[in-house]
């Protein structure tokens, strides 16, 4: 994340993307596939590391790291071997809806993962400060399905809806979004225009 500046000297918390072209790889309709969508092929990857499948699949149009499809409410005018740019498919003032996987945290407590208040510092307790206390205790005689317990945290699919599009350089293929989007630096961040 960094800083933009707008034209009215307003301070803009933005998220960097660098938004390289994607090139159509499959074109789906309703006619032959059942529903209509554009899959796409992001990033370069060794020819040698590709399945045949998969080779047979691009054909010529390039070793792609990344393919992903992306659903259409009608059929769009596009072609197999259409490059996308990101001004042609975005525009400053845009609302957008963005998808990543979050960073993962590793193995975490209770108090870190679902947020609970701990038990008291006092009276009698020693070392129990941050335990999640009772798991099941009444009746039950098993611990009820959805109990909220430690447990690996972080690295889930997090969608980020409303956000905006403040600046794109066209040259550099370079977005800048307003706000945070989830994940590391150099992760893969799936956008979609609301």
């Amino acid at each position: 994340m960094t800083e933009y500046f707008s034209p009215e000297g307003a301070v803009i918390p933005v998220t960097v993307i660098s938004a390289g072209p994607v090139v159509v790889t499959q074109i789906k309709n309703k006619k032959s596939d059942g529903y209509n969508a554009v899959q796409v092929g992001f990033g370069q990857k060794n020819s040698k590391n590709l399945s045949k499948a998969i080779k047979g699949h691009l054909k010529e149009l390039g070793n792609f790291r990344y393919l992903k499809e992306f659903r259409l409410l009608e059929e769009e005018k596009f072609k197999v071997g259409d490059t996308l740019n990101v001004a042609d498919v975005f525009a400053v003032g845009d609302k957008l809806q963005v998808s990543s996987v979050s960073k993962g945290k590793g193995f975490q407590g209770v108090v870190k993962r679902h947020g609970f208040k701990g038990g008291p510092r006092t009276h009698g307790q020693k070392h129990s400060e941050r335990e999640a206390g009772s798991i099941g205790g009444g009746l039950r005689t098993h611990v009820p399905r959805g109990m909220r317990m430690a447990g690996r945290m972080g690295s889930d699919r997090i969608t980020q809806k409303n956000l905006k599009v403040i600046f794109i350089d066209k040259e550099n293929r370079i977005m800048l979004i307003k706000g945070a989007i989830p994940g590391v630096r150099g992760s893969l961040v799936e956008i979609v225009a609301k």
